[in-house]
């Protein structure tokens, strides 16, 4: 009796947790695209989100780095995307890239946060996962505002005690 509900357990339980899994249920990607003001490398009080950008989903085959799937999408009024993909990319190496900005002052993207990484798998650490969200990505004001300085200041404090 021990070896059937062993037998149970190890074979039958897992493809009853497999059957409900929703395989043709697509599920989303969700990022932010902002405009960094102060050239800080990371959002501050003085970062806005960038509506009308536009952001590419890119997945490469891991051994070959050959393209396999691409999508793309455009920023809403808050500056959030969202890509919706159909198919499970476990095996690929995936990333958001930006591609452009509509504002001129804003529109160089931030090398340190151009791209940010997706994992492209419905089932993740045994959660059955429809949402992914992906680090944020900025583009760089051309010029940084005059009150960076003081924004700044807000972050790093201890900055100015070093000087001297």
């Amino acid at each position: 009796m021990a070896r059937l509900l062993l037998l149970f357990a190890l074979c039958v339980l897992p493809a009853l947790v497999g059957a409900h899994l929703p395989v043709g249920t697509p599920f989303h990607i969700i990022g932010r695209v902002y405009c960094d003001t102060c050239h800080a490398g990371f959002e501050t009080t003085a970062t806005y989100y960038i509506p009308g950008a536009k952001v590419r989903l890119d997945c490469l085959d891991r051994e070959t780095l050959e393209l396999r799937y691409s999508s793309h999408a455009v920023t809403d009024s808050t500056g959030t995307y969202n890509i919706k993909v159909e198919d499970d990319h476990e095996d690929q190496i995936c990333e958001c890239v930006l591609e452009s900005s509509p504002i001129a002052a804003c529109e160089m993207p931030d090398p340190g946060r151009s791209r940010a990484s997706a994992l492209l798998t419905r089932y993740m650490n045994g959660v059955v996962n429809n949402k992914h969200i992906v680090n944020n990505m900025g583009f760089l004001l051309e010029k940084p505002l005059a009150e960076c300085e003081q924004v700044l200041k807000r972050y790093f404090p201890d900055d100015d005690e070093d000087d001297e």
